[in-house]
């Protein structure tokens, strides 16, 4: 009777056991399908889904766009010009994680076929001859600039555009993987992706806001670049790997203002993958390129595989006037960096014959580490971890 009644109870076990974990199997999310055209007048929340991108999408003044976490957004080359836009007083929000990011992609995976994600803001700007506002180059030819440092487009955190930095016809107007107008430090931009794109990754075009956590794999121009004043003062991890087809790792310029501010970026690295070249034979190779009076403070930065070209540098000081007024003005300061290889310290170009930074002004260190990100579903592509 005692081993009947021990047999008995065991199945008794046995059968809750297989009722509780009945119980506690894991809801499925099913997404669902849809599609998002035209002008965002009023606010508007997309559950997790497929959705297709079609046309210039706008996010109007007034209107925020909410997306959940794992949402896939596609465009599609062949009807046209895609693009999502943010206007000024339009505000996105993307609720992406490290394990289900939002991704903005193509379906021919074939770059610069789309605009990606441009953002408007009103925060301040120093256009060509000081002015305070000015016209974007992205073909929409929307205005720009302001007094509004603190201005707010939403938050972006977990987002990664692929394929995007679409040409405009008219041979002057480009469109990147991410464009900030003067976007303000109330907008929150954090680990973000733009791959393989046929512009730059990231370009500011003056304004306050950071970048936080930021990969830009394999885009065709400059990983990031900015011009119109950017004065970002927080950001920090910023990690480039450039193969195939690329330019400078960053680009930095002022459009020739002698500017008494400037940005700040931490823990940088620069990658540059064996045979890359230039965007049409362009001398666009080295690590970091200032010119127009592009300044700037940047820290813990690691620099690797700038060999391609027998004349990069892995700091490049573009014109006589960023040299005169900037390096020598101590308005531009890079301390602990690290060049794995042989590329040089940093050079100038005809018209600059010697680049000689202050004392403290340009330090390096073997222990330097660039950017610490944390791998996942964020950071990978069909199976390849993108930070090499």
């Amino acid at each position: 009777m005692k081993k009947l009644f021990l047999s008995l109870t065991a199945l008794s076990l046995l059968f809750t056991g297989c009722s509780e974990d009945n119980d506690e199997t894991p809801t499925v999310k099913v997404p669902v399908v849809g599609e998002i055209t035209g002008d965002l007048t009023t606010n508007r929340t997309l559950a997790f889904g497929n959705y297709t991108l079609k046309g210039i999408v706008r996010i109007k003044n007034g209107a925020t766009l909410t997306i959940d976490a794992g949402s896939k957004f596609t465009a599609t080359l062949s009807d046209g010009t895609d693009a999502l836009v943010v206007e000024n007083g339009g505000k996105l929000v993307i609720n992406g994680t490290a394990a289900e990011p939002v991704i903005f992609t193509e379906t021919s995976q074939i770059p610069g076929s789309w605009g990606g994600i441009i953002m408007y803001g009103d925060a301040p700007i120093v256009a060509v001859g000081g002015a305070t506002n000015a016209y974007s180059e992205d073909g929409l030819n929307l205005p720009y600039g302001g007094a509004n440092a603190e201005h707010n487009g939403g938050s972006l955190k977990y987002v990664r555009v692929e394929y995007a930095g679409k040409k405009i016809n008219d041979g002057n107007s480009e469109m990147n993987g991410f464009s900030f107008y003067s976007v303000g430090s109330g907008t929150v931009l954090e680990n973000l992706v733009t791959y393989k794109g046929a512009d730059d990754g990231f370009e500011f075009y003056g304004g306050t806001v950071s970048l936080i956590n930021a990969i830009s794999y394999g885009n065709f121009d400059d990983s990031y670049d900015w011009q119109d004043g950017w004065r970002g003062q927080l950001s920090s991890n910023w990690y480039a790997y450039q193969t195939g087809t690329g330019n400078f790792g960053m680009e930095i310029e002022c459009k020739n203002n002698n500017n008494s501010f400037w940005p700040k970026v931490s823990n940088i690295t620069l990658k540059r993958a064996a045979g890359t070249l230039t965007e049409n034979n362009a001398a666009e190779y080295d690590a970091i390129q200032f010119k127009n009076q592009g300044n700037g403070e940047y820290s813990n930065i690691l620099i690797d595989g700038y060999t391609t070209n027998a004349s990069a540098v892995a700091v490049r000081i573009q014109d006589a006037n960023t040299n005169n007024n900037q390096v020598n003005a101590s308005k531009i300061k890079l301390t602990n960096v690290k060049i794995n290889g042989t590329t040089p310290l940093f050079g100038g170009t005809s018209t600059v014959t010697s680049v000689i930074f202050p004392d403290g002004f340009y330090t390096t260190s073997n222990t330097a580490t660039g950017a610490s990100l944390t791998t996942g579903a964020w950071s990978t592509v069909s199976g390849t971890n993108l930070i090499q």
